[in-house]
């Protein structure tokens, strides 16, 4: 499938912003589509309680079994208009969205102690409680296994990066420029 419509990719380190900056392009038109969720699906199907650490595994585990850019090719599927896709944390995801027209990366990023403070208000199971946790979850996502979170190597791949240190209006600001 070759969508015709605008593509923003959105990759990131953890509690950097990946989120608010969907929400900002979905103001804007865009559909929402997260790689992560694929893994949710899968997780809800087996009875796995959700996690980060559950979906860094099996996620791992998709890309082992059906090649490191299944994730991407089963949201490109899904496509149907302009659409802001989260959650991409290995280069041949990445690869397999540049060969859509249009398709645009662009990384997020903030300090870790911003992004730590930021994910433990979320609610969610970050299966990290302290920052040094935190920090050490972090360094799966940077592995050197090609078919693995490699979230280093993806933000080295966008076509823009946007430090979202500051203010909610701060980034709106960012993401209006990068616009």
């Amino acid at each position: 499938m070759t969508p015709r419509y605008p593509l923003i990719g959105l990759t990131g380190t953890n509690g950097a912003g990946k989120g608010v900056t969907a929400q900002f392009f979905m103001a804007r038109g865009y559909s929402y589509l997260s790689l992560s969720d694929v893994i949710r699906d899968e997780l809800r199907r087996a009875g796995t309680p959700e996690s980060r650490d559950a979906l860094t595994v099996l996620g791992n585990e998709l890309r082992r079994a059906h090649g490191p850019d299944v994730l991407a090719r089963l949201a490109l599927a899904r496509v149907a208009g302009p659409t802001v896709i989260d959650s991409i944390r290995n280069p041949a995801e990445v690869a397999a969205l540049r060969e859509q027209a249009g398709f645009i990366l662009l990384a997020l990023d903030a300090p870790p102690a911003v992004r730590f403070a930021r994910v433990s208000l979320r609610g969610r199971d970050e299966s990290a409680a302290t920052l040094q946790e935190f920090m050490r979850k972090e360094a799966v996502e940077k592995s050197a296994d090609p078919v693995a979170q490699q979230l280093h190597l993806c933000m080295a791949l966008a076509d823009r990066t946007v430090l979202n240190d500051g203010s909610l209006e701060d980034l709106h600001r960012r993401l209006e420029e990068f616009l």
